[in-house]
């Protein structure tokens, strides 16, 4: 209880410096007025008697005249200011013990006391299952904040910020980590989709250098090979992107993930060199759009428990996942990754699916309209 009194004590002393000034005014009220003058008339009465203007015995008479009405008035002074004094100080009083205890009393009226401490560092160390996003940010942040130097953690905040729109604070994240742990294939590319992205779709010189950047460590590497040829064409060099796109289809095989969309690409990029309208190729029928799992693996999944089979599952949506990271994918691939992970109730991944899904997709207007709805359908 101590820190109560410590609380009340605090509070005297300030009421204190607020009313003295009040408990010090009946005081300097006497020295005002009538008794100035008279003081000053006697002054001048001496003044007289020693230049010789005036008789002693006129001095005298003068000086017991002027004395007799200076103590009058130092009577009515001191008759006057003796109850605004004794009122000062009852208000001093009052207000040094009634102002703690009011405070003190209110709170304990409407407050809370008996609820324990709650410090941020107790907060961000709660389950992750109860905290916002924007909680789990802030942890990684005060971990950052200690740690500056843990290139993984950098890595790890990054995709959050662009999915929190913080495009600028994902783009310091990724150069981070690269600075502090060198450049790999994921980092270059998450700085490249980022900046795509923070500058709406628009593959602008620093995330060129990015790609470029990419290839220098991934060679074979498709995305970014994707993303330099898109930008020959937003940049109208339609000779250049034509060929870019050759180069790449001419790298894969059908059963790439990716070649649908290189296939399109390469379509559109043609048709645009030759000033003709732009055709959107037929989509691939359903067995090749959405390929599921063989007759041998369903005779398999057929013997399996329920566990086995989550699991089975489970596997071939990672598989998927780590296919589209890697090399890009159609929009039935990314439409088909984000339901499965939606059905296997993992939300967290859907969300995270759609976003990549929109970097990867960018020069796609129809691709985006189909993410845009699947994210809608929540």
């Amino acid at each position: 209880m101590w820190i109560w009194a410590l609380f009340a004590g605090l509070t005297a002393v300030a009421v204190l410096f607020v009313l003295a000034p009040l408990a010090r005014g009946g005081a300097d009220a006497s020295e005002d007025g009538d008794l100035g003058v008279y003081r000053d008339q006697l002054a001048e009465v001496d003044r007289d008697r020693e230049a010789g203007l005036m008789a002693d015995d006129e001095a005298e008479a003068a000086r017991a005249e002027i004395s007799r009405r200076l103590l009058r008035a130092a009577r009515r002074a001191e008759t006057a200011a003796a109850a605004p004094r004794r009122r000062s100080r009852l208000v001093a009083a009052a207000a040094v013990v009634l102002v703690p205890l009011a405070s003190i009393g209110g709170y304990l009226a409407i407050g809370r006391p008996d609820l324990p401490d709650l410090p941020l560092t107790e907060r961000l160390a709660a389950k992750s299952g109860d905290q916002s996003i924007e909680t789990l940010v802030a942890r990684v942040e005060a971990h950052l904040a200690a740690k500056p130097d843990d290139a993984r953690g950098w890595e790890v905040i990054a995709p959050v910020y662009v999915r929190l729109g913080r495009f600028q604070d994902a783009a310091r994240a990724w150069r981070t980590a690269i600075r502090l742990d060198g450049s790999n294939e994921r980092r270059q590319i998450g700085l490249g989709e980022t900046l795509v992205a923070a500058n709406d779709g628009a593959i602008g010189a620093d995330a060129q250098a990015a790609f470029r950047d990419a290839l220098k460590v991934a060679p074979q590497s498709v995305l970014p090979r994707m993303y330099l040829a898109a930008a020959l064409g937003q940049e109208d060099k339609k000779a250049e992107a034509v060929d870019a796109w050759k180069a790449i289809v001419a790298s894969g095989t059908e059963a790439d993930p990716w070649m649908g969309v290189a296939r399109e690409e390469l379509a559109k990029a043609e048709a645009i060199a030759a000033g003709k309208p732009v055709v959107p190729l037929a989509e691939p029928d359903a067995a090749k759009a959405e390929p599921g799992p063989t007759a041998a693996e369903m005779e398999a999944a057929r013997s399996m428990s329920a566990d086995d089979r989550s699991k089975m599952v489970a596997e071939m949506v990672n598989r998927l996942d780590e296919r589209l990271k890697a090399g890009g994918g159609t929009i039935q691939e990314w439409e088909r990754l984000i339901r499965a992970y939606r059905v296997m109730g993992r939300t967290a991944e859907a969300d995270a699916a759609i976003g990549r899904a929109r970097t990867a997709l960018a020069g796609d207007a129809a691709a985006l309209a189909r993410i845009d709805a699947l994210a809608a359908e929540k």
